[in-house]
């Protein structure tokens, strides 16, 4: 038998994971009592139900302490329980909770993110015992089931972390999330061109302009080598979530130059990591030019 907990932050996507689960064929049970699963787990044994999934997070309550013991029973009495934890930016769990208008499962008189702090310590140990984390900060809804895909149907190996290259303008304010931010200002702007001005770094002319200058290179070369040092040692630290961040003036010229050649130096080595590209204010400015 397949047996998977799914856990995880209130708000990453649970529910839609489990839904995405039961078409892939699992048997889904949400919210079972942490002292029944040793009993459940015997009865799924001798039923036909080869896949199964399983619900437990903070709506446990005070019975979320025991699990970590019936955990380590299931595994000394061989029985395998692999552990599949959603997780997602605090800002981004506030957010999403303003917009559903629900409460969070602890809280009373307090914000949501004091309880959001207070999950997020109570659960650390499920985290750490994961055998997958999957971070929805940026995941839209069909990411969520590809990644879910490529894990439990396709077999293939399990990306623990998602790079994401992202451009962006100084003057639209750095990104909240960032984790790293290299600033390419320095580089000649083809803005106080009236013929590039209109254009972007996804066109040929522009990308032509900016990396005709031996500086452009230099940095590409040398973010390029630091990045390829680093993305490693954060995989063997456990994190599951780096947002590179690339920016200019507006977010429209040498941001995304810069951010595309980034994208294609790691791409060729990015077999162990999920890696994504984006543009956040590459359109912002449309109107200037015409």
């Amino acid at each position: 038998m397949n047996l998977l907990l799914l856990t995880g932050m209130s708000g990453s996507g649970k529910l839609t994971a489990f839904k995405f689960l039961e078409d892939m064929g699992y048997n889904c049970v949400d919210n079972l009592p942490v002292p029944l699963l040793k009993n459940f787990v015997d009865l799924m044994q001798k039923s036909d139900n080869q896949k199964v999934v399983v619900g437990i997070d903070i709506r446990s309550g005070k019975n979320l302490d025991q699990l970590q013991d019936t955990l380590d029973e299931l595994s000394h009495d061989g029985k395998k329980c692999d552990i599949l934890f959603l997780d997602a930016e605090d800002s981004v769990l506030v957010k999403r909770y303003k917009e559903t208008r629900r409460n969070h499962p602890l809280s009373k008189n307090e914000r949501i993110q004091g309880s959001i702090q207070k999950e997020r310590k109570r659960i650390a140990f499920l985290k750490e015992r994961a055998d997958y984390v999957i971070d929805t900060t940026h995941l839209l809804t069909r990411e969520l089931k590809e990644e879910l895909t490529k894990i439990f149907v396709e077999k293939e190996s399990y990306k623990s972390i998602n790079v994401m290259v992202l451009s962006f303008g100084f003057k639209y304010g750095i990104p909240e999330d960032a984790d790293l931010v290299f600033d390419v200002r320095f580089l000649p702007n083809p803005y106080y061109d009236l013929k590039l001005r209109p254009l972007t770094g996804n066109d040929l002319p522009i990308k032509e302009f900016v990396m005709k200058y031996d500086e452009a290179h230099e940095f590409l070369n040398k973010v390029t080598d630091l990045l390829e040092f680093l993305i490693p040692n954060y995989i063997s630290e456990g994190k599951n979530s780096l947002v590179i961040a690339v920016g200019c003036t507006g977010g429209k010229h040498r941001s995304v130059t810069l951010a595309n050649e980034i994208y294609s130096k790691l791409l060729p080595n990015s077999d162990g990591y999920g890696l994504k590209i984006e543009h956040r204010d590459i359109d912002k400015d449309r109107k200037i030019g015409k």
